[in-house]
C-alpha cells in the first residue's frame, strides 16, 4: 500500500497564530507605553513568523482525511522485530526499548475521527531516513499503545 502524507495547518496551529496576532494587535491599538506597543509588534511579528513555517498537521493527499502523527525511535537490532510486528500485531511493539538508539524511526499517523492508523518504519542512512517498511493499515484499537 502506497500512502502518501503532506503537512498542513491543524485547527491548534491556527487558534495560536490567530491568538498571537490578535494579542499583538490589542497591545498596539491600547493607549500605552512604548514598551507595551514594542512587544504587540512582536506578538504580530511572531504570529506572521508562525503562520509561514507552523504546520502540525498531515492530510493523506488520496482521500483528503486529517492525521496526527507520532514517532518512535529505536535501536538497529530492534528493527526485524518491529518490521514483524506492525504487519500483524502492531499491540505487540516493546516500548520499553524505545528511546535507546535512533537507527530505526516507526511513524503512526492516526485519526480519531476516521478510526484509522497507518504504521510505517524507516531506517537512518546517513543524513536521513529511508523506508525499510510498507505503509500498513490498522484500525485505531489496535495501536492505541502507540499513541498515548
Amino acid at each position: 500500500m502506497e500512502k502518501t502524507f503532506i503537512r498542513v495547518r491543524s485547527a491548534k496551529d491556527i487558534i495560536i497564530i490567530s491568538l498571537l496576532i490578535i494579542a499583538g494587535t490589542v497591545l498596539i491599538v491600547l493607549p500605552t507605553g512604548t514598551a507595551v506597543n514594542i512587544t504587540g509588534f512582536f506578538l504580530i511579528f511572531a504570529g506572521l513568523i508562525l503562520a509561514l513555517v507552523l504546520k502540525t498537521g498531515y492530510k493523506d493527499t488520496e482521500t483528503g482525511d486529517k492525521y496526527q502523527k507520532v514517532e518512535h525511535y529505536f535501536q538497529q537490532a530492534m528493527n526485524s522485530s518491529i518490521a514483524s510486528a506492525i504487519a500483524s500485531k502492531p499491540e505487540s511493539v516493546d516500548l520499553a526499548e524505545e528511546g535507546k538508539g535512533n537507527a530505526v524511526k516507526l511513524d503512526v499517523y492516526y485519526s480519531k475521527a476516521s478510526g484509522k492508523a497507518y504504521l510505517q518504519l524507516f531506517e537512518y542512512v546517513p543524513y536521513k531516513y529511508e523506508p525499510c517498511s510498507g505503509v500498513y493499515e490498522h484500525d485505531l484499537s489496535k495501536v492505541e499503545k502507540l499513541i498515548a
